[in-house]
């Protein structure tokens, strides 16, 4: 295997092996192992036609002691629980998705980029409604599976300051839509603002609410947070995904002696802060250096030395160093492929 792991980017590698599991009659069968990478479906099929789709996304870290360990995997299996309420698909029970992921993970391990080169091995499970209907209602059958990947960093900056676009012209979701649970239709509406961004030159949008378009909402594929008078601030809204990743910093921001506020920022407000950034488990934390309202022809500046902030990079630091294992963790979050 010959993987240039520290030029990786954040795309698609075959691995090995997937695995699958399939809901009929009721119920959820036996975890199977795959190693094909084509999946035969229905041609209607609810999740072709009426978006019967959610899927997550999660890491695995090689560390220094050369073990394997999975980031904060039942998290990701309660939020897909969610998502599957949320649009009507059978639910994947939590020690389901447990073990699927640290089956696939297993199977895998020579996929696991080496410590320190700034790869990970990047997991993706999904769940799409199989079962025939031409009529709008959901499907009897699901399919989940579970596919990894290794990636490098989602932004090709890594750590470094990227400048966002806010486009008033675009809503990523609806205040009472599918925004707050992960499902394939809020990224498809956000594809065309996304690439109108990067024709601009911005990796990412920053979205703000679509009822008044006064509150920020999300940083393109990622959540938003701002750092003032030694607080850490995240949007509160009802089209926010809850991101995983978001709520660990908040946890560490708090331990590190920082205030934390989860409430409605208003766009009016950005220009206060000392510090931007958007956070999710691709990115971990990308930090901003500007912010470009191209509506009003306004920029913010976060940045004066080129660099990120201090916040950001003690917050970025702390978590790395729990998620591969330099440092204990404390919260129970990481789980060791034994």
């Amino acid at each position: 295997m010959n993987i240039d792991w520290s030029n990786l980017s954040f795309s698609y590698l075959d691995t090995d092996y997937n695995v699958r599991c399939y809901y009929r009659n009721g119920k959820w069968g036996e975890l199977e192992v795959s190693s094909s990478s084509q999946i035969n479906i229905h041609m209607a099929a609810t999740s072709l036609h009426y978006g019967q789709e959610a899927f997550e996304g999660l890491k695995a870290y090689r560390g220094k002691d050369d073990k394997i360990r999975i980031f904060r995997v039942v998290e990701n299996a309660r939020r897909m629980l969610s998502s599957s309420k949320g649009i009507m698909m059978a639910e994947v029970p939590e020690e389901l998705f447990v073990e699927a992921v640290k089956k696939v993970v297993s199977l895998n391990k020579r996929f696991v980029p080496p410590y320190e080169s700034g790869a990970s091995l990047y997991i993706r499970p999904l769940l799409i409604g199989t079962g025939p209907k031409v009529g709008v209602q959901p499907a009897d059958e699901y399919l989940f599976l579970v596919f990894v990947t290794p990636v490098g960093p989602y932004f090709k900056e890594g750590f470094k300051l990227t400048n966002v676009a806010v486009m008033r012209e675009y809503d990523r979701a609806a205040p009472r839509g599918t925004g707050n649970i992960k499902v394939g239709g809020n990224y498809a509406a956000s594809l065309k603002a996304g690439m109108l961004a990067k024709e601009k030159g911005y990796p990412a949008v920053l979205y703000l609410d679509s009822r008044e378009k006064k509150y920020i909402d999300e940083c393109g594929p990622a959540n938003f947070f701002g750092i003032k008078n030694n607080t850490y601030i995240t949007p509160e809204s009802r089209s926010i995904l809850p991101s995983i990743t978001n709520k660990s910093l908040i946890q560490l921001a708090k331990d590190m002696g920082l205030k934390t506020e989860i409430r409605p920022i208003p766009f009016d407000e950005v220009g206060t802060f000392e510090e931007v950034g958007q956070c999710g488990t691709a990115a971990v934390i990308s930090p901003v250096g500007r912010i470009d309202d191209l509506d009003k022809n306004e920029s913010y500046s976060f940045s004066k030395d080129g660099e990120p902030g201090p916040v950001s990079k003690k917050l970025y630091h702390k978590l790395r160093a729990i998620q591969y294992g330099d440092e204990p963790d404390p919260y129970g979050w990481v789980t060791i492929l034994e």
